[in-house]
Formats: structure tokens, C-alpha cells, sequence
């Protein structure tokens, strides 16, 4: 039996560092289930793996797209497992990280069979949110299914449509719908996260948003504007600073901003991972002894399964 490691947690916590480490260990790749580091031209925003750490192991879904391509949840799902078994063919073990809940979802259990959309149902819902905002569809979900509006990103007016549309299609929850695994995979799943004070957290959400800065984050967005209509740039990080490109926000502010949007984020991860029983923890910051510990619960998990 093949083993698939995921490694998750909320938004700046170092999962990319940890899926490094375990990468080399093993002599394996890894695979990314961030959606937003799909795309190639939102390096900075997405806080994408530097070359020197694309350089220390291969991964698979990074800068892969163009934010002009459009890439659903379904054909991510289809490509990483078509992915993993080609991966399994030369290695036993391999890693996935990411911090898109849905995405790691959608490899490790599979998404359900939910129906298609419905046309009249998402024209009704486009003609509310372009009358009473997106605020509205928010209202409309959080009284329909309470569960998944804490823990959907309720900025992307295509998850509400999705969820509501789906809601009013079954008469049940998105929420129950998407609880149910599907078929099981035939490898080991072992999920590790990473934890950390909320303070801390929230300090290091911070300065990686000083530091994306830095690094162009405004040079990046610029060159981005045209593009500012489509799904994959109505994100945190880039979505205010459209606003200060209009003129809407000054740069202070639109920065404060994409702080308080990331440790949002941050939050509604940690609600989502906290439901789960089956995630082993490592602190922030482990110490050599900690990864090796890691190392040997890993092994024995592999071995009892």
C-alpha cells in the first residue's frame, strides 16, 4: 500500500518548509493543493515557493496555470491523482501540502457527486448580487446551511452561488453533502499540521505580508490589472490592492487590509482543521529532535496501517 502524506494548516504557518523536510527525507515530490499557487503570474500574493525551494525537492501545481485559464476543483481533482499514481510507480510515499481546504478534500476522500448547476438558479442568484451585493448571498447562505458559511472564503461570490445553488437543487446542507467521503483511495492518508499561539500566528501572517511588499507584491499586482475582473485575482492580497490602484484606498490602508483578510483566512482554516480527529500536530518552530519524533510516529502510523 502507497502512503500520501498531507501537510496542513492555516495560511504563514511553514507548511511548505515541513513538506520540504519531509520530502527529502523520504526521496519523494510533492504535490500542491494551494489554489492560488496555481497560477504562474501571483507568485509574490500566494507566497509561492522560492526557486531555492523548488530547487530542494520537485513539486507538482505550482505556477502550472495562467489566471486566464480556468481550472475547477473536479480538474485539479482528476490531474493530482492522475499525478500521484504516476508518482507511486518510483516512490511509496509521497507528499501533498496546501491550505486549500476543498483541494486537499478532493484528493485525500474525493468530492461528491453533486449536480451540475443549475442556469436558472445561478441567474437568479447573479440578479440578487448585482442588486443587493454580495453581502446578500452571504446573509442567504449563513441562514441555510450555518456550518459551511464558517467555513467558506464568503468573498468568492462563486462558492456562495455554488452552495446556495446546490442547496436549493437537493434540499440538503452543502455542508452534509460534501461531509460524505466517496470511493476510498487506495493509498494511506496521514494528515500532520502545523500549530502555533494565535498570536504568534497572527504576528507571522503579518510581517509575511511586510515582507511580500518587499519583495514587489505592488509591481506584481500592477501587472496584473487588467485581469482584475477574473475569479483567480479576487483573492486577499490582490483584491485591495486593486482598490488602491483605483484610488478607492491609500496604500496604508489596502496593506492593513490584506493583513486583516489573511489572519480572516487563517481563522476560518483553523475552524475547518479543528473539526477533524485525525490530524497529528507539530509545534511551530520544531526542533530537530521534534522532526525526528515526527519521523518515527510517521513510521509506525505506516507500519499499523
Amino acid at each position: 500500500m502507497k502512503n500520501l502524506i498531507s501537510v496542513v494548516g492555516p495560511t504563514g504557518i511553514g507548511k511548505t518548509r515541513l513538506a520540504i523536510d519531509l520530502a527529502q527525507y523520504f526521496n519523494t515530490e510533492i504535490i500542491s493543493c494551494d489554489s492560488r499557487q496555481f497560477f504562474k503570474e501571483m507568485k509574490i500574493g500566494t507566497a509561492s515557493p522560492s526557486e531555492e525551494e523548488l530547487a530542494e525537492a520537485p513539486h507538482h501545481f505550482i505556477g502550472n496555470l495562467s489566471v486566464e485559464e480556468y481550472y475547477s476543483i473536479g480538474q485539479y481533482e482528476e490531474d493530482a491523482l492522475q499525478k500521484l499514481t504516476e508518482l507511486f510507480k518510483d516512490h511509496d510515499t509521497v507528499i501533498l501540502v496546501g491550505g486549500s481546504m476543498m483541494y486537499e478534500k478532493a484528493v485525500i476522500e474525493g468530492l461528491n457527486d453533486l449536480p451540475e448547476a443549475d442556469n436558472e438558479n445561478q441567474e437568479k442568484l447573479q440578479a440578487i448580487m448585482d442588486q443587493e451585493g454580495i453581502e446578500k448571498l452571504q446573509a442567504i447562505l449563513k441562514e441555510l446551511d450555518p456550518e459551511y458559511f464558517e467555513v467558506v472564503d464568503i468573498h468568492n461570490h462563486r462558492r456562495l452561488l455554488r452552495a446556495i445553488d446546490v442547496i436549493w437543487q437537493t434540499g440538503k446542507k452543502y455542508s452534509e453533502h460534501i461531509a460524505v467521503s466517496q470511493d476510498s483511495r487506495d493509498f494511506n492518508v496521514i494528515r500532520i499540521g502545523i500549530e502555533a499561539p494565535r498570536e504568534e500566528l497572527y504576528d507571522r501572517i503579518n510581517r509575511r505580508v511586510d515582507i511580500m511588499m518587499e519583495k514587489g507584491l505592488l509591481d506584481e499586482v500592477k501587472g496584473l490589472e487588467k485581469f482584475k475582473g477574473l475569479t483567480a485575482l479576487n483573492t486577499v492580497g490582490y483584491a485591495e490592492l486593486f482598490k488602491y490602484f483605483d484610488g478607492e484606498w491609500d496604500l496604508d490602508f489596502a496593506v492593513s487590509e490584506i493583513k486583516k483578510n489573511s489572519r480572516r483566512y487563517a481563522k476560518r482554516q483553523l475552524t475547518w482543521y479543528r473539526k477533524a480527529d485525525d490530524i497529528h500536530y507539530v509545534q511551530l518552530g520544531y526542533s530537530h529532535q521534534d522532526f525526528e519524533n515526527l519521523l518515527q510516529w510517521i513510521n509506525d502510523s505506516f507500519r499499523n496501517k
